[in-house]
């Protein structure tokens, strides 16, 4: 299956005072944890939604790995469905599938990755990891959820889209809750 990654980094990080994704942390900066884990998946190619820090973000992302690719959300400031719309539009057309990472989530365990993308390869609309009955990060969406949200507006992700499904969205028990860490105010550092 043709699956790509999209690592949504675009925003202004205002709870953390700004420039959130290219704090310190951990040997590089808080960026580089969404990106270790999108170049571990099992993807085609990875590409990074820039917006707020636009330069100095894609800076970043093409210091980790060269091959990256960069789409910039000139309506960043919409909130999260403009990076999803412009993560999704930079897409080539032959993509069957997309696992969506935050880049404000530096610890997602690889360990999940490969399940959830075999979840939507193997029949399942869009595939979720949990831990400790909660949903967390990254999602794998199908070709078949691009449309719906191409179509979201404002400050909203695809939660709406996901709990629509119902038993049809496959979920995959996370091995620790990395996937449902992320920064938001440098306390959580």
């Amino acid at each position: 299956m043709a699956t790509e990654a999209v690592v949504l980094a675009a925003g202004a990080g205002s709870r953390f005072g700004g420039r959130k994704l290219l704090t310190a942390y951990g040997r590089g900066v808080l960026l580089d944890g969404a990106l270790s884990a999108a170049f571990a998946a099992p993807v085609r190619r990875v590409t990074v939604v820039t917006g707020a820090d636009g330069s100095q973000v894609a800076e970043a992302a093409m210091a980790y790995d060269p091959s990256v690719q960069i789409v910039d959300a000139h309506d960043w400031e919409e909130g999260m469905a403009a990076s999803l719309r412009a993560g999704l539009a930079g897409l080539p057309a032959d993509a069957e599938a997309c696992m969506i990472f935050l880049g404000d989530m530096p610890r997602v365990p690889h360990s999940i990755l490969k399940p959830l993308c075999e979840a939507v390869a193997n029949g399942a609309p869009a595939a979720a990891p949990v831990f400790a009955g909660r949903r967390g990060n990254p999602v794998v969406l199908s070709r078949e959820l691009f449309p719906l949200v191409m179509a979201l507006r404002g400050d909203e992700g695809a939660r709406r889209i996901l709990d629509a499904l119902g038993d049809r969205l496959a979920v995959i028990e996370a091995p620790d809750d990395g996937v449902l860490y992320d920064v938001d105010e440098p306390a959580d550092l």
